[in-house]
C-alpha cells in the first residue's frame, strides 16, 4: 500500500485537512543549487534541508504540535561563485521579496510563527527578519542553521565547510543513490585569505570560490559515513523538533522570562 500524505507535509496534504487545522508554526525549507565538489549533487542543500524540516515536523507532530512543512527553497545566495557553471542566485534583495511574499501569506492566515530551515551557508536572514519586523509585526519569524546544533566535532573527525566529511555523511544518510564513490571527489582543500583579520574570522568579507578552491569543496570528504550522517542527522531534529514543540505553545506576548 503507498504512504498516505502527511497532514504537516503542505505539498502532500489537501485542501479538506488544511482546512480543518489549526498550525501553529510554519517551517519554510531553504537551500541552494551549488556544485558540491564531484560526489554530491547540485541540490544537496536541498535535500538536507526538506529532510531536517521533515523529520523534525515529524517528531513534533508526532508529539501532538501542530506543524506544517511549505516547499524548500531551492535557490540561495551564491555571489561569490557566479563563475562556477549553474550554480543558481539569488541577490539578497530578491531572497527578502519572496520571504516578504512568504509571511505576507501566513499573516493573510493568522499563522503567526515562521521558522526558517536554512541549509546553505551563503544565506543570511538575520537582517531580513529585522526588517519583516517592520512590515509585519504580528508574525514572529526565526531562523536556524540545522549543521550548526549541537557539536559536529562529537560526530566528525574534521566536520568540513562545504561538501566535507559531515556534508557527505549526511547524503550518505538522506539520498545514498546520488553520492558517487569517494574515490571521485577531490580532496577540499581551501586557500585562505593572506590577511590576518580576514583569516582570523573577525573581519567579514566574501569569499570568491573559484579562488578558494580547485574542486569547490572545503573538507575533505573520505572519512564520511552513512552511520555518522545518520547520528548527527537524528540529534539535530530531535532538538528541532522540541524547539517546534516549544514554539507552538507559547503566547508572543510571552517570550521572555520575568
Amino acid at each position: 500500500m503507498p504512504p498516505q500524505p502527511r497532514p504537516f507535509i503542505l505539498a502532500e496534504t489537501n485542501w479538506k485537512t488544511v482546512k480543518e487545522t489549526s498550525y501553529k508554526v510554519a517551517i519554510l525549507p531553504w537551500g541552494a543549487t551549488e556544485a558540491h565538489n564531484y560526489h554530491l549533487p547540485y541540490a544537496t542543500d536541498n535535500y538536507e534541508a526538506t529532510f531536517v524540516a521533515e523529520e523534525s515536523a515529524r517528531l513534533a507532530w508526532e508529539a501532538g504540535a501542530k506543524t506544517v512543512v511549505l516547499p524548500c527553497i531551492p535557490f540561495g545566495i551564491n555571489t561569490g561563485q557566479l563563475d562556477i557553471k549553474l550554480c543558481m542566485n539569488l541577490r539578497p534583495s530578491t531572497q527578502y521579496a519572496i520571504l516578504k511574499d512568504v509571511v505576507d501569506v501566513l499573516s493573510r492566515h493568522n499563522m503567526d510563527k515562521l521558522l526558517i530551515l536554512n541549509s546553505h551557508g551563503g544565506n543570511h536572514f538575520k537582517n531580513m527578519i529585522r526588517e519583516l519586523s517592520i512590515d509585519f509585526p504580528e508574525v514572529f519569524v526565526c531562523s536556524i542553521d540545522w549543521w550548526k546544533i549541537g557539536n559536529a566535532k562529537e560526530y566528525f573527525d574534521e566536520p568540513g565547510d562545504h561538501a566535507g566529511e559531515l556534508e557527505t555523511s549526511a547524503m550518505m544518510h538522506i539520498r545514498p543513490n546520488l553520492v558517487l564513490p569517494l574515490q571521485d571527489a577531490g580532496k577540499g582543500a581551501e586557500k585562505r585569505f593572506r590577511i590576518k583579520g580576514l583569516k582570523d574570522g573577525w573581519v567579514t568579507a566574501q569569499r570568491q570560490w573559484t579562488k578558494v578552491t580547485e574542486d569547490t569543496g572545503v573538507g575533505d570528504p573520505i572519512q564520511s559515513s552513512a552511520e555518522k550522517g545518520k547520528a548527527f542527522l537524528s540529534q539535530a531534529t530531535r532538538e528541532i523538533s522540541e524547539f517546534l514543540i516549544e514554539l507552538g505553545e507559547t503566547d508572543l506576548e510571552d517570550l521572555y522570562e520575568k
